[in-house]
């Protein structure tokens, strides 16, 4: 793998402007594009923010949070056209809207503009890379780097080639990202949302419909996962606490729990969200939101979760 010095961050919303935190609190130059308007402005402000987050987390301290800042930002670079930022980039974490006619041009227009040896690494949360990356320059270098928001605090990365992906990008990418600190994940198959996306999804889906049946409220959804399985969910995932929720292990506990399993599996209906169920789940989330005053909902979220990353840092936790 050639030697990275400089990030190149393509589209700066709230994933772009978080990934270039990241990087830059990893000592890269960072070089940035984004066509929206006031995007240059947004993109500082957010990347300020994110860094104070970093600063935190950051076991050695050595200056002030102001002066980690300032001088961070120093090693950012916000460019007016695309090729200027990705023309001598060693390596591209691409954040553009998810949409795959969109993808497809902005692809042809990375490839033509980068160094043929670049890896590019998409973000998208759902999209395959093999529809991505035909009518590209070198596509063997493209892959997935599908972060979790806020992708500066989690650690997930999920990496899988295309069609035309050569295994040794696909290995380069996981070991960038592992030495970066990152977890990431290696899926073996292309599939719709990937993997973390369509585990939440199905969680997603089942909170929707009760709500939408009038089983339980909202508030009582987030009640239920806040304080139970997604407390466990923050130690351990799914396999391990299987293993846990028998004192045989995970085959005993698949014994005793599997066939109820199945039978709630039977009772879960197909699902699709119309316009009316969308704006009846809204409201009843609005009346969550309101019940709880004026709370920064993001600032308390992401104040929980440097204090939940160190937790799994101190114990060393999968």
């Amino acid at each position: 793998m050639k030697p990275i010095n400089k990030v190149a961050i393509i589209g700066t919303g709230v994933i772009g402007a978080s990934w270039a935190a990241f990087y830059l609190s990893k000592g890269f130059q960072v070089s940035a594009f984004d066509p929206a308007v006031d995007a240059e402005l947004n993109l500082k402000n957010r990347v300020q923010t994110y860094l104070l987050d970093l600063f935190e987390l950051a076991e050695e301290q050595t200056t002030s949070s102001d002066h980690y800042v300032s001088d961070t930002l120093k090693n950012l670079t916000f460019y007016q056209n695309l090729a200027d930022a990705v023309k001598d980039a060693d390596f591209i974490q691409e954040n553009g809207p998810e949409r795959i006619d969109l993808k497809k041009d902005l692809y042809a227009q990375l490839t033509q503009n980068c160094p043929k040896d670049s890896i590019i690494a998409s973000s998208s949360s759902g999209l395959k890379i093999s529809d991505i990356q035909h009518d590209c320059l070198y596509p063997e270098r493209i892959v997935l780097g599908h972060p979790f928001n806020p992708p500066h605090l989690l650690p997930l990365v999920e990496i899988i080639g295309g069609e035309k992906t050569q295994a040794n990008y696909i290995h380069d990418a996981f070991e960038f990202y592992t030495f970066l600190g990152k977890k990431p994940i290696l899926i073996q198959k292309e599939v719709k949302g990937h993997v973390a996306n369509r585990l939440q999804s199905a969680i997603w889906r089942e909170a929707f419909y009760l709500v939408s049946e009038g089983v339980c409220s909202a508030e009582d959804i987030d009640i239920a996962i806040t304080n139970g399985p997604g407390l466990r969910w923050a130690i351990f995932g799914p396999y391990l606490n299987m293993q846990l929720a028998n004192q045989h292990g995970f085959k005993a506990a698949m014994h005793h729990l599997g066939e109820p399993m199945s039978e709630w599996w039977a009772d879960m209906h197909p699902y699709t969200l119309s316009e009316e169920k969308i704006e009846m789940l809204n409201e009843e989330t609005q009346q969550f939101v309101k019940k709880l005053g004026d709370k920064n909902l993001q600032l308390l979220r992401d104040q929980a979760l440097l204090r939940s990353l160190k937790m799994r840092k101190e114990l060393d936790l999968p």
